[in-house]
């Protein structure tokens, strides 16, 4: 591996990014005001949606990322840090920082009759926002919730984000849905419907996270989080977006797998000894790829998704530094999971079916969008799906696909869902300029989301609550990453994951691992984090002790075997 001192100027160089990104403090005169002297940060915590791990530009992608460049470059890049592989069992742990069953999801949002898969975040635990705000911190979010399985706009409201925390919200209750028109919109507690002919949902996330900045007139710091959708399906993006990667993926996922790990090993984000992990059987070589046009647009879109993120996370940055509060901002940005395989609306034949065509009526400016998918657009065109819709208009609604996964996960195995390293591993940059004085380096120590909040609790000197509104609260499970930011250890036994059976271990170098309803691997990540020497027969020993290890951690966690039979309740 790369020495950890890989230096600002060498990490600029490998990206490209020129003399721009050496002056991203901005401006001494606003970086240096009031803020910059206060002793207690802003936190900023930015998340991505089915984002893989090699995407990003200072994480070996190609696509256009220059903000969050520009923050790794004058921060630290954590190389081994891990989500629980799906959407909103992430976002509970997040917000928790404690494991997704310790708070009451899980699984998904369906309520199974245990208490750790309710689908509906319990009153045993305390979000950042919860904590942070008893600290005195203002807290705002915009963005995706999806930690409750009430989202309907009548309620009940008891786990939306205005009564777990938060001052202000705008984003959406549900956990995926149109970028034009998204389903369970809302401000604050009440839904409403896009506010404009020409809305898009990152943007909209990205005015709001601005408008929060803009208008926090107390000297008191303030916690934001930022849970962007892109790039979960539907692909949509904007035409002057996707028309910057016009041909940029005609040469297939095959030469851009190896092209990231080219630049992955030169960043010294993975090490040139780990083998390349083999395309899956069902992906076929790009050589023999049919209707490569199509395949190519999918991924176009998806990289335009991003670069569109991107484009509003320089917005809040810009602000930041415009009102003097850069300096002493602590901004994380992370990844919920692994790149997605699902096939959403990819498959079979086009719906509706283009030979009968319909009338549908168009939408009420005021009306509310029900639907994850909808069926019709705003203006009164049938959202299609299906093999060969060209995706980025709002009346389509289809997936990047798995080929492109296995792409953006580059160099590990498997995808969202699953607890290989494809599933659970994600970029994290940390940038706090008044602390933080690593520039461009990179952390190896291992880390997890429920981290984030012991983090969060360290850098605001907030307490930890034992009771809240008249509840036990459970003790944070993570460890704060503010040694790491030194590049001094992080203290731990082991960190743990469950999702859907599939389950796993990492103590040390070692890590236990199973893909249900398969029997446990092991692997030592120093040497092989493609997982594709198994030790599992060379050290029989060390698998007992894991196991017992995994099986504690479950018990204590109300880990339930799968698949789960729904609990009847008398």
């Amino acid at each position: 591996m790369s020495s950890n001192s890989y230096t600002r100027r060498d990490f600029i160089k490998a990206m490209g990014l020129g003399a721009a990104a050496l002056a991203i403090p901005g401006c001494a005169s606003a970086a240096r005001s009031r803020s910059a002297h206060s002793k207690r940060p802003n936190i900023v915590l930015i998340m991505a949606d089915d984002m893989g791990f090699s995407d990003i530009g200072c994480y070996g992608g190609e696509i256009h990322t220059p903000n969050l460049d520009g923050l790794a470059a004058n921060g630290v890049r954590f190389t081994q840090f891990y989500n629980t592989a799906r959407c909103c069992p992430t976002r509970a742990s997040l917000m928790t920082g404690l494991y997704q069953h310790q708070a009451g999801i899980g699984h998904m949002m369906d309520d199974r009759g245990y208490e750790s898969y309710r689908g509906d975040l319990n009153n045993r635990c305390v979000t950042i926002a919860e904590v942070l705000k008893l600290a005195g911190y203002s807290t705002y979010m915009a963005g995706k919730w999806h930690v409750t399985r009430f989202r309907g706009p009548e309620g009940p409201k008891h786990n939306w984000p205005l009564q777990r925390g938060y001052d202000r919200f705008f984003g959406t209750i549900h956990g995926a849905g149109s970028f034009y028109d998204p389903c369970s919109l809302t401000r604050d507690n009440t839904q409403i419907p896009p506010d404009s002919d020409d809305f898009y949902y990152t943007n909209a996330i990205s005015d709001n996270a601005v408008t929060y900045i803009r208008e926090h007139k107390k000297d008191d710091p303030f916690f934001m989080y930022v849970a962007f959708t892109a790039t979960h399906w539907p692909m949509h993006a904007l035409p002057e977006d996707i028309a910057k990667y016009k041909g940029r993926y005609d040469g297939g996922w095959d030469a851009l797998r190896a092209e990231r790990r080219k630049r992955m090993i030169e960043l010294g984000i993975i090490k040139s000894e780990w083998k390349v992990t083999p395309r899956d059987k069902d992906v076929p070589a790009w050589s023999e790829t049919k209707d490569k046009g199509w395949f190519a647009r999918r991924m176009e879109v998806y990289a335009a998704m991003l670069d569109c993120m991107d484009q509003g996370i320089g917005r809040i940055v810009a602000e930041l530094k415009r009102t003097g509060r850069f300096e002493n901002t602590l901004i994380f940005f992370l990844a919920d999971n692994g790149g997605c395989a699902e096939e959403y609306g990819s498959r079979g034949k086009v719906k509706p079916d283009p030979s009968k065509p319909v009338v549908l009526k168009p939408m009420g400016k005021d009306e509310l969008q029900p639907d994850m998918q909808p069926k019709v657009t705003r203006d009164g065109r049938p959202v299609r799906t299906g093999y060969g819709i060209m995706p980025g208009p709002a009346d389509t609604y289809i997936a990047y696909g798995k080929p492109w996964a296995n792409a953006s996960n580059t160099p590990f195995r498997r995808y969202k869902h699953w607890v290989h390293e494809g599933g659970i591993s994600t970029p994290l940059i940390a940038h706090w300029p008044a602390r933080i004085k690593a520039q461009g380096e990179l952390r190896h120590q291992p880390g997890h989301l429920i981290d984030i909040m012991a983090t969060c609790v360290d850098v605001s000197e907030a307490t930890y609550p034992t009771e809240y509104k008249g509840h036990k609260i459970i003790p944070m499970e993570g460890r704060s990453l503010r040694p790491a930011f030194d590049n001094k250890p992080i203290e731990r036994e082991a960190i743990y994951w469950e999702h859907e059976g599939n389950r796993a271990v990492r103590q040390g170098k070692w890590k236990l691992v199973s893909r249900h309803p398969g029997q446990w691997e092991l692997y030592d990540l120093e040497a092989d984090r493609t997982e594709l020497n198994n030790l599992a027969d060379q050290y029989p020993q060390r698998i007992e002790k894991l196991r017992a290890m995994y099986e504690k951690w479950a018990a204590r966690c109300g880990v339930q075997p799968w698949p789960i039979k729904k609990k009847k309740t008398t």
